[in-house]
């Protein structure tokens, strides 16, 4: 065990935070902690580390770990470069390494004992310094830095002047390059591109030691956590698996719970109506009779009633009016800012009904793509024609498009102000602003709540063409899933910018990849980019990127290395199998179960002796396989 969180307890004034809540990380492991904004991640991270005290409950460390810590916010403000702040994680080994260099000089003019005792001195630090893999250090460290997308052009430039993303990713790089027992990290992926992205991942999955992380990035999470840690309703609840196996459990969980309570209140209401109907027999024996179910009744070990889903948004975006089957034509278009050429010679056709996503590392334009499409910038060669009737909705990773004067009511009112005051709060409701959070000042509003004001906007809009600028920024999970849902019934066009790999890929029917200063289509969600990109760039005979730094060249991909991996999907698809049939059989002898109850209450059978042991010998038996399929389902999908 390296950490133990133990009944921690916390709140603010009346607002109760968290609730007893617990989980354990052991050596090796790599965990998410995850939950909606406001759920208390932040808080819990800063109890763990000291940094704000628990109303009761304890967190243990386990003695002599390290811990790294890479909050949201960095304020880096030192005169070092980008190269020497990463490197100063290792600075008693650049001081070895400086000893080591100051005594090689030194040594050239000694000789007898003097030479000896140099040499024992120079011996004992050497040995440390390979020990701690100081020869391969900078290398480790160019690695590390060009992973988190720096050039080598930028390794000079001077970290006070870095912008806050800049400055969280070198706080970032000197974190794992000091490599903590446990890194705790809070939504590391923030200010990455889907190549730095994805360079972490592979840094983290290899990684020796343990790895807390609280992101929304769910595709991240997949490749990397074993474990995962919901906080909800101010307590929490741990998940064997990645993401998507936490999902799916989840589900099955409240499931279960929905039907445990469900078939209990069933049986509470029919032994409620069974003592009423005692009672109006008005008989001694009846009474009595209705007395004792009463007192069995008061006995029952109640259910208490599942948490219900809370509310996330629910968005419908319906366009009024039919775009034709052209929505957008781009030929040639070319953009540059000085010293800064973007793209040049772009052409593509958007048809209607496709939801296209732009891809493309930070920097490369695909804001100003949509800018140009949307009329707010000039472009510098090309043409841009909208189809037949096109009319755009533009969503703004920045927000800006608010009167800052308003509050979020008024923002909508004079918008619209056909719409009544019930429409209006029915709508904002619809995300997530309820009471008086309609009547707060848009300055006064978070990243995450004016992104979410932003997109009720573009709700109500006559849009049939949604250009969308990171529309997940700032959004928790349970909102995302709900954009993602709203966008798959989206009857119109969509053409948007996004990082988050894991919203792509369910939205996405076609990917346009913007690199080398030029478009690549690519059919299909990321998953389908991803194979088909490989597929192309091993014909084309690109070097693709090293993805994990090493002092050592990765080997290549074996022959027998793929056949094992073939092995071992096919061994996960067998066991996935299984589970959904024992899921199935488990559906199955739950519902006859419940059939034979309802039958051995039927007034034909509870005098028929035989039937009655009938029925209760075939229950016996589909309780016995219930028990064995539940313990062989939880063996398979732990």
């Amino acid at each position: 065990m390296i950490l133990a969180v133990n009944n921690i307890c916390k709140a603010f004034g009346e607002e109760v935070v968290l609730s007893n809540v617990s989980f354990q990380m052991n050596e090796h492991d790599k965990v998410a902690l995850i939950g909606r904004n406001g759920a208390g991640k932040t808080t819990l991270l800063r109890i763990i580390l000291g940094e704000l005290s628990a109303d009761s409950g304890e967190v243990t460390i386990a003695k002599s770990t390290t811990v790294g810590y890479l909050s949201q916010h960095q304020e880096l403000s030192c005169e070092r470069t980008i190269y020497d702040e990463v490197l100063s994680a290792k600075a008693h080994l650049v001081e070895i390494e400086t000893k080591l260099r100051e005594t090689e000089e030194a040594m050239k003019h000694m000789d007898g004992e003097a030479l000896e005792a140099a040499y024992k001195e120079y011996e004992r630090l050497n040995h440390t310094f390979e020990q701690e893999n100081g020869y391969a250090l900078r290398s480790e460290v160019t690695g590390i830095i060009k992973g988190l997308g720096f050039t080598e052009e930028e390794f000079t430039k001077n970290v006070a002047h870095l912008s806050g993303g800049q400055k969280t990713r070198v706080a970032l790089g000197k974190l794992l390059l000091s490599s903590p027992d446990l890194i705790i990290l809070d939504e590391p992926t923030n200010h990455l591109d889907m190549q730095s992205i994805a360079w972490l991942e592979g840094y983290l999955s290899q990684y020796k030691g343990s790895v807390l992380i609280v992101s929304h990035d769910r595709y991240f999470l997949n490749r990397i956590v074993g474990r995962v840690v919901e906080l909800e309703h101010n307590r929490s609840m741990t998940y064997i698996g990645n993401y998507d196996e936490f999902y799916e459990k989840k589900a099955m969980i409240r499931e279960a719970e929905r039907r445990q309570y469900l078939n209990q209140q069933r049986e509470i209401k029919h032994q409620e109506e069974v003592i009423e109907k005692l009672r109006s027999f008005n008989r001694e024996k009846s009474i009595k009779r209705a007395e004792s179910r009463e007192k069995m009744l008061a006995k029952i070990d109640r259910v208490e009633q599942p948490l219900s889903e809370e509310q996330g948004m629910r968005i419908r975006l319906v366009p009024c009016i039919e775009s034709g089957k052209d929505v957008l034509t781009v030929i040639g278009l070319a953009k540059a800012f000085p010293g800064n050429p973007l793209f040049k010679d772009i052409s593509f056709l958007i048809r209607k009904g496709e939801r296209v996503a732009l891809l493309g590392e930070n920097g490369t334009g695909k804001t100003t793509m949509l800018k140009i499409i949307r009329g707010l910038l000039p472009m510098d060669a090309g043409t841009v024609k909208e189809g037949a009737k096109v009319y755009i909705g533009y969503y703004d990773q920045e927000q800006q498009n608010f009167d800052e004067s308003n509050t979020v009511f008024e923002e909508i009112s004079d918008a619209h102000p056909n719409m009544s005051n019930t429409e209006i709060r029915n709508t904002l409701a619809s995300f997530l602003f309820t009471g008086d959070d309609v009547f707060k000042p848009i300055p006064s509003l978070s990243g995450g709540e004016r992104g979410r004001l932003s997109l009720a906007k573009l709700m109500l809009s006559d849009a049939n063409f949604l250009l969308l600028d990171e529309p997940t920024n700032h959004l928790d999970i349970t909102s995302k899933e709900i954009l993602e849902e709203a966008l798959n019934g989206y009857e119109g066009t969509v053409l948007y910018v996004s990082h988050d790999r894991y919203f792509v890929n369910k939205t996405a029917t076609r990917i346009l990849d913007l690199t080398h200063e030029t478009i690549v289509s690519y059919d299909g969600n990321y998953n389908d980019y991803l194979e088909q990109k490989d597929r192309k760039e091993a014909v084309l005979g690109f070097q693709k990127a090293e993805v994990v730094p090493t002092t050592e060249a990765a080997p290549t991909a074996s022959k027998q290395s793929w056949i094992d991996q073939k092995a071992e999907q096919a061994k996960d698809r067998k066991v996935k199998n299984r589970i959904n049939k024992l899921e199935q059989n488990i559906a199955d002898y739950e519902a006859r179960i419940q059939a034979i109850d309802d039958a051995m209450a039927l007034p034909e059978n509870c005098t028929n002796s035989y039937e009655l042991n009938r029925l209760s010998e075939e229950k016996n038996s589909l309780e016995e396989l219930l028990l064995e399929a539940m313990t062989e389902w939880e063996e398979l999908s732990e």
